[in-house]
Parts: C-alpha cells; structure tokens; sequence
C-alpha cells in the first residue's frame, strides 16, 4: 500500500518546481529587470527599426542607424539643456539643508503666515506642531535623501539596457519561433502564440503610450513652471516628465515635490501652482492617458495600486516603473489559460468567450 499516490506525488513535485522557480525569480530579480528594460527599450525602437529595415537593406544597419540618431539627440539634449539642468540641481541640493531647517524650526509657518495674512495665533500654533515634531521631520528628509543617493547610484546600469536590447531587436524573430518550437501539442502551441501576440501588442503599445505621456507631462511641467517663475523650474520639470512613468504614485511624488519646493523657497503663488498640478492631473487622466494609452492595458485601478506597492516591496524603484505591465502582462496569461481550457473541455471558442473582461475598467 502506498501513503502517496501518483496524482498527489505529480501535484507535489508542480508545487515544488513552482516554489523553485519563483525562488529563482526572486533571487535574480536585479538582473531580471535589467532585461526587462531592455526588452522595453526594444519594443520602442522596434517601429523605427522596421521603417529603415527595408530603406538600407538590412536589420543590422538598420539598428546601427537608429542607436546613431539616438546618440547624436541625446548628446544635443544634454550639450543644451544638461547644464542648465545641472545649475539648478546643484543649488537647490545647496538649499536643502537650510529649507529642512526652517521646517523643523516651525519658521516656514511664520514666513507663509505673513504672505497668506495668517493671524499670529495660527502662526504660533502651527510654529509648535513643526517643531514638536520636527525630529521625525528630520527622519523622513533623511530617507528621502538615502532613497535618491541609493537610486541615483543604480543609475549606470541603465547604460547596459541599450546594449541588450540590441540583442532582442536583432534575435526577436527567432527567440519567438525558438519558444514555440519547444511546445510539441498543437493545442498548447496555439495557447503560446496567442500569448506572445497579445504580450507583443499590450507591451508595443504601453510603451510608446507612457514615453508620450511622459513628454507632454515634461513639456507641460516645464513650460508652465518656466512661465510662473516657479524656481527650479527645468529640475522640478524634468523630474515630473521622469516621474510620470510611475503609475499612480509617480505623478502624485512630483506634485508634492514641486508644491513644497515652491513653500519652501517662499513662492509666493504657489496656491495657482497648486491649482495647475490639479487641472493636469485631471486632463491627463481622463482626457490625454485614455486616448493615447486606448486598450494596450486592462487593470482595475485596485490591481494597478497592488502593483506598484508589491514592484516597490520586491525590487525599489525599478519594481515600481515595471509593475502595469508585468501585471498587465499577468492578466494576459490568465484570459488565454481559460480559453485555452476552455477549449480543451468544450471545443473551440471564439477569443471574445469571456467579453465582461473586455469592458473592465483600465488605468494609465
């Protein structure tokens, strides 16, 4: 008599290679996302790639071309803008420490108080709520500031994601056919392309859609923080277009940030900065991301927020930026699995058998 029969014995050993491979996930998860971007960075240069692909006869000149053009940009962008960008960062890191201090000291509600016509009885009140708790004032200022130096030195590996890409935008082809190759039944072959076909769509599509959101977001940021002689203006700027690539949580960062640069600095119109962020934030949401961003990414607001706190959990900021669409691409998986299965019980479906998923609501 055996204690164990085979079907549990099968079950078992799924759960055991299953939990192996999330641990192996999970512990090279840095290297993971690196090719993540690189596949991201790939999926964006792809249309470019195939235009000029049939102009100069040949993919590989065709990437050599593209990577040329983005170099020479990139390098017009920072020879013009760079060290203007530099200026202000350099000063507004100079007058960090002495913003923070005149939090803590309670002196920024006596300095907004006098511009704002507060009386002396609400300055002194909100003078002692600052400093009863201005040590843990200093605490978050503190980890803000570790947060940035620990992100700002990861930087460098972002160099590599071009290099990678070049091997995905080269290979992309033959990696799909390579994947598909393994699978031996027709019916599971089927499942894979129809996976790979809705990830290569969903993906194709975000991308382009976040880095157009991100350059209006830059542009608007820039040109109306220029225009209110808001100071910092190309650095805050810079930072919400940057930002704007978080979901959810990004452009929320970027607008406290510039608010409270704004205080901090005594700016005295910051209430019709205030109110700027605010109608953006609304024609971006329910005006611009919908239109540009249409169906490439299907998530309940709920599922997107879960997202981006589990990508920020398992890998800091980096897991944030990829969260939407690993989630998305999730989503994916799962809608062809039950067809799939379906399938195998009932016979072919038609892709549309689950139609109430098509209508849910999408987030940007």
């Amino acid at each position: 008599m055996t204690i164990i029969d085979s079907r549990t014995s099968r079950v078992i050993v799924t759960v055991l290679l299953f939990a192996l491979g999330f641990g192996f996930l999970y512990a090279a998860r840095q290297s993971l996302i690196l090719f993540l971007f690189a596949i991201f960075f790939a999926y964006l240069m792809n249309p470019a790639v195939e235009r000029l692909e049939k102009l100069v006869r040949g993919r590989g000149r065709a990437i050599a071309l593209i990577y040329l053009l983005l170099l020479t940009s990139l390098v017009l962008l920072v020879f013009f803008i760079g060290p203007r960008v530099t200026r202000q960062a350099a000063r507004l890191g100079e007058a960090w420490p002495e913003l923070t201090k005149k939090v803590s000291s309670g002196q920024i509600a006596v300095d907004i108080g006098r511009q704002r016509g507060w009386s002396a009885a609400t300055q002194n009140r909100i003078q002692e709520v600052l400093k009863n708790h201005s040590e843990e004032l200093l605490v978050l200022a503190q980890r803000i500031g570790v947060r940035f130096a620990e992100t700002a030195k990861n930087v460098w590996v972002l160099f590599l994601v071009p290099i990678l890409a070049v091997f995905f935008l080269r290979d992309a082809g033959t990696f799909n056919e390579v994947a598909i190759s393994l699978v031996q039944s027709r019916s599971q072959r089927e499942f894979l392309q129809d996976v790979l076909r809705d990830l290569n769509q969903m993906l194709a599509q975000f991308i382009r859609a976040q880095l157009t959101l991100a350059g209006l977001s830059l542009l608007a940021y820039t040109s109306v923080l220029g225009i209110l002689r808001v100071p910092y203006a190309m650095v805050l700027g810079t930072a919400g277009g940057v930002l704007e690539f978080v979901p959810i949580v990004g452009p929320l960062v970027a607008g406290t940030a510039m608010v409270l640069v704004a205080v901090l600095v005594g700016y005295s119109y910051w209430p019709l900065l205030l109110l700027f962020l605010v109608v953006w934030r609304l024609a971006q949401d329910y005006v611009i991301a919908p239109r540009v961003m249409g169906g490439s990414v299907q998530l309940h607001p709920l599922a997107a927020l879960f997202g981006v706190l589990a990508g920020g959990e398992i890998a800091g900021i980096l897991g944030v930026y990829l969260s939407i669409p690993v989630m998305a691409s999730l989503r994916i998986v799962w809608r062809r699995w039950r067809i799939y299965a379906e399938k195998r019980k009932f016979g072919p479906l038609n892709e549309n058998f689950f139609p109430q998923e098509l209508g849910r609501g999408k987030t940007s």
